[in-house]
């Protein structure tokens, strides 16, 4: 058996359909930020690198 044709612009009931409202979820700073989190511990490891290196350089 065919589906009832419906009006233009109606969207069918579908099983599992999302169309209905639903909150967005806010920013969790810099917790979703990753990138931050790299370019910190680079940093930190050049800066930990080079105490070692002008140690090095200064004996």
């Amino acid at each position: 058996m065919s589906e009832p044709l419906l009006p233009p612009g109606e969207t069918p009931a579908a099983e599992g359909s999302t169309a209905e409202a639903h909150q967005e979820r806010p920013d969790g700073g810099i917790w979703e930020h990753p990138r931050v989190w790299v370019a910190l511990i680079a940093i930190g490891c050049l800066l930990f690198a080079a105490f070692f290196l002008v140690r090095m350089v200064t004996l």
